[in-house]
């Protein structure tokens, strides 16, 4: 697609079977899409699977821009991802990461491989179920079904389907292409998932302050949600938002981080230094001593650059007729924003393929939604709500990473052999997972 914006502009118009779309591959054309018109932009086209994974769209992710939608979106910004609750949950960040250092000292002793993929991927499951569940995951009932949730969220949802485009054959092509069984198999092991969840919850009445919690306040009548009463349905659409997002995001964007460092020794041994200099010999690393972590913050922001976590946001469905850049865009118009093209487009990023954290030195671009040239969690009203949650994770990851372990390649590997193929969905994972060998310093 980056490829077609190219040929034929910043705003391209597209038809995929009964379907109009255009795609916005520009900050300026982003910039009208999710700033300048997105109340007339930010609903959500009926997307099938999306709808039965979300219990109807019952969430927050695929639901339609309507007065539910906004009381939820702002009971999830008010009470969910505020920065004092992103802070109370810090305990379980440090508990969770500070197993994860166990595991990599254990492995460094016996020089064996720690595969970031997996290990990232089970500590962020670790997290998002304590803070959303009460669940410690290891050792529990659902310890052995959550990568195959996750994964199956991540492939349905990333998959084409058919009765999205082709309203009269699309969905007997996906029952022949196997998309529709796989949907329907991966919706009975999340809604079990979440069964088992809310179940373990209800039996122990010492979880009182996690997501769950809330969410079943809400379901009694003791907390308002406006003029909406929440069924167990809309709980469980909830979690799918909170699940799939918080899980597979985090652990990808410290994944990827990890990738570009051990390919970019210089880069590598420059954010070391910093980060030793500034945390030095302390147990506790507090909110203070990640502000003072200046280089970090670039290395992230260029590996969101290169590796966004969405390549290609959720579709948004004009809501009327408007005008883009000089171009009629009529309502019902499926609208994709491009931002992986954004992020590689010349005119704004010199050297876009190339791996240099230092681009962003004096440079207030930042992924926070207010500059459309980086765009790692979108923008504007649909702006992923849980950037602060996930983001805190990805940097005490980071941090204990760096500083408690040196990190070296497997025996016959030099470092531009570490590939950056991506897997194909809705979040762009890497391919071959990560591999590398710990090793134990004086800080761990």
């Amino acid at each position: 697609m980056f490829k077609l914006s190219e040929k034929y502009g910043s705003l391209m118009s597209l038809k995929f079977g009964n379907v109009s779309t255009v795609v916005a591959s520009t900050p300026e054309t982003v910039k009208d899409v999710l700033k300048t018109f997105d109340v007339d932009c930010c609903s959500r086209p009926y997307l099938t699977y999306g709808a039965r994974l979300s219990y109807n769209r019952n969430d927050l992710g695929f639901s339609p821009y309507s007065k539910y939608w906004r009381e939820l979106r702002k009971w999830t910004v008010v009470e969910l991802y505020t920065a004092k609750r992103v802070k109370s949950f810090g305990h379980i960040r440090r508990e969770e990461v500070a197993s994860l250092v166990d595991f990599i000292k254990e492995s460094a002793s016996v020089e064996k491989h720690v595969n970031f993929n997996l290990k990232l991927m089970k500590l962020s499951a670790s997290v998002i179920c304590r803070l959303g569940f009460g669940i410690t995951l290891e050792g529990s009932k659902l310890e052995n079904t959550y990568d195959q949730v996750i994964q199956g969220i991540m492939e349905v949802t990333g998959s084409f389907a058919a009765a999205d485009f082709f309203p009269i054959v699309g969905g007997l092509i996906d029952r022949l292409t196997g998309l529709h069984s796989k949907c329907e198999k991966v919706f009975k092991a999340m809604d079990e998932f979440f069964d088992e969840a809310i179940k373990h919850h209800l039996e122990d009445e010492s979880i009182k302050d996690d997501i769950i919690a809330l969410l079943l306040r809400m379901e009694r009548g003791e907390i308002g949600l406006g003029e909406f009463q929440l069924t167990r349905n809309h709980t469980k659409g909830i979690l799918l938002n909170i699940l799939a997002a918080g899980i597979d995001t985090s652990a990808q964007t410290a994944t990827w981080v990890m990738t570009h460092l051990i390919r970019n020794p210089r880069v590598l041994n420059k954010v070391q230094a910093e980060v030793r200099q500034v945390i030095k010999n302390k147990d506790h690393i507090a909110d203070e001593d990640i502000e003072k972590l200046e280089y970090l913050k670039m290395v992230i922001k260029e590996t969101l650059r290169i590796n966004p976590l969405v390549p290609l946001l959720v579709p948004r469905e004009a809501s009327k007729d408007i005008k883009i850049a000089g171009y009629d865009i009529p309502k019902k118009t499926w609208i994709h924003v491009n931002v992986w093209a954004v992020h590689r487009n010349p005119n704004v990023w010199k050297d876009p393929e190339v791996f240099i954290p230092e681009r962003f030195m004096d440079n207030e671009i930042d992924y926070r939604g207010l500059n459309f040239e980086l765009l790692a969690f979108g923008s504007g009203r649909r702006m992923c709500p849980g950037m602060g949650m996930g983001m805190a994770l990805v940097h005490l990851t980071l941090i204990n990473l760096l500083y408690r372990f040196d990190w070296k390649l497997p025996e016959g590997m030099d470092a531009k052999d570490v590939d950056l193929e991506e897997s194909y969905g809705i979040v762009c994972p890497k391919k071959v997972p990560l591999e590398l060998i710990p090793v134990i310093t004086q800080w761990t």
